[in-house]
């Protein structure tokens, strides 16, 4: 960034007032507007004035140095009236007082704040710098697409002259300077795969910048292509060889061998030491530390901040107040006492300690608390005061001018609390309860959640012993996933453990599997998880306890506030209400706005008390109905809602509990993808149900979890479930249905052999349950497939097939996404101008009805016929319209299909460089087709690499290829390695 021109002065003295300030552009095409209005710049050799003039930093410009900057050493005899022309030419068309005279030459001042591009560039630019130096790389990647985004093609643009080459150039340079950096920091934050196909194209563009080719190379490794990495620096160390005849620079040669060593600190951006934790100290009321306390390690060293640090007792100015909720057996205790032995040394008068039995059916009364610790500060009991106004008083008085630590451990609620603040200077008060305590003014609130893995891992480790572990480490993490990562739950499995030395870590696994079994077999002596989250239950009020129980009887990651709704049958105000009355109690977790989610162990219970309490039983049947119907009323909307017209919805089951009213693309798909966990999990909860056909029904409308490749493999689960749920149930219509969905799922993913089975029997089980809409959906796919396995002439019967039903239904969006797919049976068969006249009419029959995702269908349809005809630029059109409507409905695979055709497109017009870009955006997307579309791209990106000189990069990829086609049984690999072979050129 050194030597590019600043203008401060440009900055500074604009009049924010003025309504139609003048903006110059110089990053691009030399242009002037005064508001949004275009002003006429002149002839070339005036933009070049004006450029001078806008890059002088206001300063003035002398006529001999503009005439030198014009024409350089050879000027026309008239160029000082030219420049004086030009001059005045400029200052009519801007600003009075903008171009001044000044000692025989001319400056440009009194612009506005952000009136040059130049400047906003630089000064984002220098926003990123502090941003990045700061650590908020995020921020700084932001900013620097910003400054990057200022820039309109070449800067300064067809200006004539010296001093624009030399400007043209320095600002060439420092914009590659930005773009590297940028794409350094995406590496920083791990978007490797982004990446790649930015850096292709910047390699591409600049063959001998080496600082791209690093970055590329480390990309590459980072995702998981280790061999397109070492082949770019191959390609680097040929070129510069026979370009420049010089060898790579150091840093490239190092990464090299870092590549071929695998060394680890390549995988990502190091993570930032963990600070040492004090040592351990012995305060002298507190309970004893566990000896085996495990992890918590960032709490830790919060928790002692906020009691230590500048508002704690380490300062003697203000007293801090934490306060540590959580749910039964989550570890506040053993974390609170655990921080208060290693915050001793900053309160040497003393430490306090009460367990306040909040969790109970007696809680301490704070009288009988302050007397207690009115004795241990030194009162005698003919002292101590009788109320408690009085005793919270004298224990006030008594804490004035010390520093004393006050751990108050299982509180009720703040009003318990309250009395037993210290309210001193150099004090601090350590709160531990099981619901949050909001009512504490200026408190330091902290949830505390279950363990991570690795801690959980190495709490179990610590008391059981590493070499029983060690023998068995997946059975020892299936028992800490069990226990939930409860550090309660694993305590007593661990210690149960221990204790029976002829059991192994697999039995203890074994007999945790079984969830219904699992909350009785989490007790050891006085310790059991059950009883824990019994005293919480215990004190619910009966709507409290009512919700609890039947939340807990949904499958899925969490709830969504609206779904709550429907599991408990009432309106969303008294939803809330009850939902955030169970998270202040910690039996329910807020996962983010408006959604809910259980711990493991306390949805196991929750479901226990169903059982035992629900009353009438039928009423848990009835809320996971009305949870099906609400996700299945939703669903069907965001289908019609993406897909105009089509009758799908008009097929499905019919719902009795109403769904949300979703308005608008952007807020049905939300939905869609932030419910997809838990609506995938009601699916595969209905099987050998009563609400088998809803679930099936529901999994048919939320065909876009897979086709966008968000959902692929939850999705793919739940259909497997359907399938064999609906054949258990001997249900032809639902099995057809869920056998339908199936194959979809197939198709996406390439195993092209398994969905065709699935489409056999789904169409048998269509025709036989008389299923018209299966059997048209089902024949739409096995057209598919034939298209896949190249029996072109069978894809044109079923395609017939499918178009005769949907004609029949009046299903118009789905029969012209079907006389795509028929166009594409045509081009197969060699009929290329059959094939662009049905996809026209496929696409004039789908713009009739308005833009959807099967819109975006027959755009990729009518696109692929025109490539095929030659005609280029008319299929690229159609591939950019469906790539933006893929784009905006979140098909990403889709997307990703279409980049893939683009980059067709481009290396059959010779444009490799454009070709090798779009297909790396199809490798990060992702494809419909699975590995054998995945090979595809790669040998198309081959293709495009060798035609770009990188000959070593393209045969890592068609080495890639031929792999993926061999996994996928896929014809292509022949052809791939005749590529490969020695004497071919690529």
């Amino acid at each position: 960034m050194d030597g590019v021109p600043r203008v401060p002065e440009q900055r500074r003295s604009g009049s924010p007032a003025e309504p139609a300030p003048l903006r110059f552009a110089v990053l691009g095409p030399v242009r002037a507007w005064r508001g949004t209005q275009a002003l006429a710049t002149g002839s070339p050799q005036q933009r070049a004035l004006l450029a001078a003039l806008l890059l002088r930093e206001g300063r003035t410009a002398t006529a001999a140095e503009l005439i030198d900057a014009l024409w350089g050493e050879d000027p026309p005899s008239q160029a000082l009236a030219a420049v004086r022309t030009y001059a005045s030419r400029l200052r009519k068309v801007l600003d009075a007082g903008v171009l001044v005279s000044e000692s025989g030459g001319y400056a440009v001042r009194g612009l506005g704040e952000g009136a040059l591009d130049l400047a906003e560039a630089q000064d984002l630019a220098a926003e990123a710098e502090k941003a990045r130096s700061e650590g908020d790389l995020s921020h700084a990647r932001e900013l620097l697409r910003g400054a990057l985004a200022r820039w309109d093609g070449e800067a300064l643009a067809g200006v004539p002259g010296p001093y624009a080459r030399a400007q043209r150039a320095r600002l060439e340079e420092w914009r590659l300077q930005l773009l590297e950096l940028c794409l350094d920091l995406d590496l920083e934050q791990g978007c490797h795969a982004e990446a790649v196909s930015e850096l292709t194209a910047l390699t591409a563009a600049h063959p001998l910048r080496e600082r791209p080719r690093e970055l590329l190379m480390l990309a590459l490794y980072r995702s998981g292509r280790q061999a397109e990495a070492l082949a770019v620096y191959a390609d680097t160390r040929r070129l510069l060889d026979e370009e420049l005849a010089v060898e790579p620079r150091p840093g490239l040669r190092e990464l090299q061998r870092r590549i071929l060593q695998a060394d680890p600190e390549l995988a990502g951006p190091s993570a930032p030491q963990a600070e040492a934790p004090a040592p351990p100290v012995r305060p002298a009321q507190l309970p004893a530390s566990v000896p085996d306390f495990t992890g918590r390690s960032a709490l830790v060293t919060e928790l002692s901040a906020v009691l230590t640090g500048p508002t704690g007792g380490g300062s003697g100015r203000v007293m801090a107040v934490s306060a540590l909720a959580g749910i039964g057996g989550v570890g506040k205790t053993t974390l609170a006492v655990h921080v208060a032995h290693r915050a001793r040394v900053a309160f040497p008068d003393g430490q306090l300690y009460v367990d306040l039995q909040g969790a109970g059916a007696r809680a301490a009364e704070p009288e009988t608390v302050l007397g207690s610790f009115l004795r241990a500060l030194g009162t005698a009991d003919s002292a101590i005061p009788d109320s408690l106004q009085e005793r919270a008083a004298l224990y006030r008085s008594l804490l004035d001018g010390r520093r004393v630590l006050v751990l108050l451990d299982n509180a009720r609620d703040a009003a318990q609390v309250r009395p037993l603040l210290p309210g001193t200077e150099g004090c601090a008060a350590l709160v531990t309860s099981r619901v949050r305590m909001v009512g504490l003014a200026g408190a330091h609130l902290l949830d505390l959640d279950v363990m991570s893995p690795e801690e959980a891992l190495a709490l179990f480790t610590r008391i059981v012993g590493g070499e029983r572990v060690g023998s068995e480490r997946e059975a020892a993490l299936d028992v800490v996933a069990a226990c939930g990562f409860l550090p309660l739950a694993i305590r007593i499995a661990a210690s149960r453990l221990a204790a029976r030395r002829t059991w192994t870590v697999s039995v203890l696994a074994a007999k945790l599997a079984d969830e219904r079994r699992r909350l009785d077999e989490l007790q050891a002596g006085d310790l059991a998880v059950k009883a824990t989250f019994e005293l919480g239950y215990g004190q619910l009020e009966p709507a409290q306890a009512r919700a609890f129980r039947l939340l807990g009887l949904a499958d899925g990651p969490d709830i969504s506030l609206a779904a709550a709704g429907a599991v408990l049958d009432l309106p969303a105000e008294e939803t809330e209400d009850l939902l955030e009355s169970l998270v202040d109690t910690s039996l329910l977790e807020s996962a983010a706005p408006g959604r809910y989610r259980f711990h493991d162990l306390v949805r196991l219970y929750a479901r226990a008390c169903a059982e035992r309490d629900e009353s009438p039983a039928g009423e848990r049947a009835a809320a996971l109905s009305r949870l099906l119907d609400f996700y299945l009323a939703t669903t069907a909307r965001v289908y019609g809602i993406e897909r105009p017209e089509d009758r799908l919805v008009d097929a499905l089951e019919p719902t009795r509990y109403p769904g949300l009213p979703l308005t608008g693309e952007t807020a049905a798909l939300d939905w869609l993808y932030t419910e997809a966990g838990s609506l995938l999990a009601a699916v595969r909860q209905a099987a050998g149900t009563e609400r088998l056909r809803r679930a099936v029904d529901l999994l048919w409308a939320a065909k876009d979890l897979t086709e966008s490749g968000a959902f692929s493999h939850q999705y793919e689960a739940a259909a497997r479930a359907s399938c064999e749920a609906t054949a258990a149930a001997g249900d032809a219509r639902a099995e057809g249905r869920a056998r339908t969905v199936l194959s979809d799922v197939l198709l996406v993913s390439g195993r092209i052999e398994q969905a065709e089975d699935e489409a056999r029997v789904a169409m048998e089980l269509a025709q036989e349950a008389g299923d018209a809409t299966a059997v048209s959906w089902v024949a739409n796919n096995r057209g598919l497939l034939c298209l896949h396995q190249g029996r072109f002439a069978d894809g044109k019967t079923f395609f017939d097939r499918a178009l005769e039903g949907l004609r029949a239904a009046g299903n118009r969006p789905f029969e012209a996404t079907a006389l795509g797919n028929l166009s594409r049976a045509y081009l197969g068969m060699g009929d290329t101008a059959k094939a662009v006249l049905i996809a026209r009419q496929g696409l004039a029959a789908h713009s009739r009805i308005g833009r959807s995702v099967r819109l975006a269908n027959s755009h990729f349809a009518l696109g692929v016929a025109l490539n095929q005809a030659d005609c280029r630029t008319e299929a690229l059109a159609e591939f950019h319209r469906a790539q933006r409507i893929f784009h905006d409905h979140r098909q990403r695979l889709w997307e990703g299909v279409t980049n893939f055709r683009i980059a067709q497109v481009h290396l059959g017009a010779r444009r490799p460089a454009q070709a090798a870009r779009h297909a790396e955006v199809a490798l990060t997307l992702g494809c419909i087709g699975g590995d054998r579309m995945r090979g595809n791209v790669l040998t198309l990106l081959g293709r495009a690499l060798a035609a770009l000189g990188q000959a070593d990069r393209a045969r890592a990829c068609w080495a890639e290829a031929v792999h993926l086609y061999d996994l996928s049984s896929a014809p292509e690999a022949d052809a791939v390695r005749v590529l490969l072979a020695p004497a071919s050129t690529g």
